[in-house]
Formats: structure tokens, C-alpha cells, sequence
């Protein structure tokens, strides 16, 4: 079927955390809200018919996991990413942000060091610190708009470690990474007995032609000493559905994660959640195809429009995520100033890049997962401030 991504559908009132708490992001619900990193559009066909026909039946008890769950999980990751995965090795969890913060918490002990590469998405510093471990950071290094990786410090730093968080792609640069990077990252790891674990939520939003690597794929070596963890939500809109999937070099390790979990009695999707996953890695990949195509035209209208109307914000495009970078340093403005004239002058509600990381200071992340009208009023708004500087 067609899918219609400009429709405009208004999620005030309706419970959601991008427009319901904007009084309590921005002080003020007068703003276009384009930070928190879920999408405007409404998800697949075959989820909605899922979860519709769930609610329909009227009954919600405990929700039992058909091996058919994993199987799609499976098959999702064979067919978009040439991955064979082993269904037994996979665990369930509530998403993949409690996934991490529970693998720190098994597999390393307070006041151990947790290595990651900023900027990067700040829950990794908040899940780390939060659990008694220290954040070392591997700063990636930005030349001419492009972000790589300080290989040299990477090794020095892996030596004190005992986890190894990667995102991969990377949010919020939207890096897909290089096999080749990826495989001397994991066999430095490896080297220096570090677990590493792949957060790879992101792993169907890549553009630009660029193909995703799951690190596991590498060698079998390689897989034998990761942990992955990967989920729907983020791809289809469901992240208030909360589920992810964890998948383990071994059983052993699988053991030690689902018993955390069944230790608070945590170890089923809802009733809405199981079937909604299964559809969406069963019968989602249209809408998937159709939704990449619209988002690749938000970010060619960003680039478009910010080079024709506003070129003191150069904008930054990702190749993987929805996320673009809006580097405002010719503002000349700091932080504060900075994060002010969006909220009250050009009245749009973005993510602050220090809160990512020190070396984007002066940048604005703004989510184009929106319809193009959306996107056509918020950056008109933001020209007029800027002309009125």
C-alpha cells in the first residue's frame, strides 16, 4: 500500500512525551517540537491491524512469547542484514537502554570502567554512572563535517576497561560504520578481554546507499565475544511499547541476563508488544522502504533550504538515524544563549549538542522523522530569527 508521510497528525493530549512534556523541556508549549528521537508519522499498516485486533479481543492477561517471535527476529536480521542468528541466543527485554544498564551491572562490578566514544547519546553516560561504574571516553574526531575514530587513544583506554559500548550506527552522528573500523575496534577488544556490546537500535535507518555491519557478522571469533542488542521500536515508531532483543555469544551469558530479569519478575512483552514486533519485522518492510525515501527528501530539503535562506546553520546529515546536526557556531553564541533563541526566538523545541558531548558545543540536533510541512514552517520560523539578529 501507499503510505502517506505528510500527513499531519496532531499528538498533543495524546500522552506523548515529545509534545506532553514540552513545558517541562522547554518551559513552554509554544514551540515546534523537534527533539526527542520518536517520529510524527503513524506506523505500519500491519502493526495497527495487529495491535487492533488485540484490543479487540478484550482480554489481556499474562502474554506467553510463541518461538515465532524469535523466528522473525531471525529472519529480519537474515534478510536486511545477512546476519544468521541463532533464536536460543536471544533474550527479551523492555528496550534496549535497560538491556545496557543490565549487562553493566552482570558483567562488570562497581567502580569498574566503561569505555565509550563521545558524543554520543547521554544515556550511556547515565546508565554507566548511575550503576557505580566510571565513564572513560574515547572522543571521536570530527575533519571537514566527517567523524572518525582516535584509534591510538582507543588502545590505551581499552587496556582499563571491562565493557566496551559501541553504537552502532551511531547515535547521535549518524555514522555507519566501516566494516573495517568495526573489526579492529572488536579485535582490540578482544585482545585485551573486554566485552564489547553493540547497541544497534538504528540499524534499519541507514541512507545515502550506505549498508549496515552488524559486528557479529565479522568473523566467528568476533561473535563469539559480543553481546547485540537490537529492537523494532525505533524503526516503526513503537518505543512506547517497550521491547528490544538481546542476542548472546552463549548460552551461559543469555542465563545471566534472563535471570536478572526474572529476579524482579520481569520476563514478558505485554499483551500489545508481542504482536506488534512480530509484525513489524513480519510484514513491515514496505512501509520501512517508503518511509527511508521520505526522510532522505527531509534531509535534502534541510540542506536545501538552510544553504538558500539561512547559511550561517550548516546542517550536518546523517547516514544512518533521523537526526540532523544543525551547527550554529557562527551564531556566536553560547550555550545558554544559544538553547534561549531557539526556544523563544525561533520557537522550535531541539536537543542541546553539549549534552552529547563537549566537541558539539554550539550545534542543535533536530529530528526530521516529521511530515515536510512540519519541517517547511519550523525552519521559516528559524530564518526569521536569524534575520532578525
Amino acid at each position: 500500500m501507499k503510505y502517506n508521510f505528510d500527513e499531519v497528525i496532531d499528538r498533543s493530549g495524546n500522552r506523548s512525551s515529545k509534545y506532553d512534556e514540552r513545558i517541562k523541556k522547554f518551559g513552554t508549549d509554544d514551540v515546534i517540537p523537534l527533539w526527542v528521537a520518536d517520529m510524527d508519522f503513524k506506523t505500519a499498516q500491519p502493526i495497527i491491524d495487529a495491535c487492533r485486533k488485540k484490543a479487540e479481543e478484550g482480554i489481556w492477561g499474562y502474554t506467553s512469547r510463541p518461538d515465532s517471535y524469535f523466528e522473525a527476529v531471525k529472519n529480519w536480521e537474515k534478510r536486511r542484514n545477512d546476519w544468521d542468528v541463532d533464536p536460543a541466543l536471544m533474550s527479551w527485554s523492555l528496550g534496549v537502554v535497560p538491556a545496557l544498564s543490565a549487562l553493566i551491572q552482570i558483567f562488570s562490578e562497581e567502580g569498574d570502567k566503561i569505555l565509550i566514544q563521545t558524543p554520543v547519546y547521554s544515556e550511556f553516560y547515565d546508565i554507566t554512572e548511575a550503576s557505580g561504574r566510571v565513564v572513560l571516553e574515547n572522543q571521536l574526531v570530527e575533519k571537514d563535517g566527517s567523524w572518525g575514530i582516535d584509534f591510538e587513544a582507543f588502545e590505551k583506554l581499552v587496556k582499563e576497561v571491562k565493557i566496551f559500548l559501541l553504537c552502532n550506527p551511531h547515535n547521535p552522528l549518524g555514522i555507519v560504520w566501516k566494516p573495517e573500523d568495526l573489526r579492529r575496534m572488536a579485535e582490540i577488544c578482544i585482545a585485551n578481554n573486554v566485552l564489547l556490546i553493540s547497541d544497534e537500535i538504528h540499524s534499519d535507518l541507514i541512507f545515502h546507499g550506505k549498508k549496515h555491519t552488524p559486528v557479529a557478522r565479522l568473523s566467528e571469533q568476533i561473535a563469539s565475544k559480543i553481546i547485540t542488542c537490537v529492537s523494532a521500536t525505533k524503526t516503526f515508531n513503537l518505543a512506547g511499547l517497550q521491547a528490544s532483543t538481546t542476542i548472546f555469544p552463549n548460552l551461559e551469558m543469555k542465563q545471566k541476563f534472563d535471570r536478572f530479569w526474572m529476579n524482579m519478575d520481569i520476563h514478558r512483552n505485554n499483551a500489545f508488544s508481542s504482536v506488534a514486533m512480530e509484525a513489524a519485522y513480519n510484514e513491515g518492510e514496505e512501509w520501512l522502504e517508503q518511509l527511508l525515501h521520505y526522510i532522505a527528501g527531509n534531509f535534502d530539503f534541510i540542506k536545501e533550504y538552510c544553504e538558500a535562506n539561512i547559511p550561517k546553520i550548516k546542517p550536518n546529515l546523517p547516514d544512518a538515524t533521523y537526526l540532523v546536526w544543525l551547527d550554529c557556531r557562527e551564531l556566536g553564541m553560547n550555550n545558554d544563549e544559544l538553547r534561549s533563541f531557539m526556544i523563544e526566538k525561533a520557537k522550535i523545541g531541539l536537543n542541546e549538542g553539549y549534552t552529547f558531548g563537549r566537541s558539539l558545543t554550539g550545534f542543535m540536533r533536530l529530528n526530521a522523522a516529521c511530515p515536510r510541512s512540519v519541517l517547511e514552517k519550523a525552519l521559516r520560523q528559524l530564518k526569521e530569527a536569524v534575520d532578525q539578529l
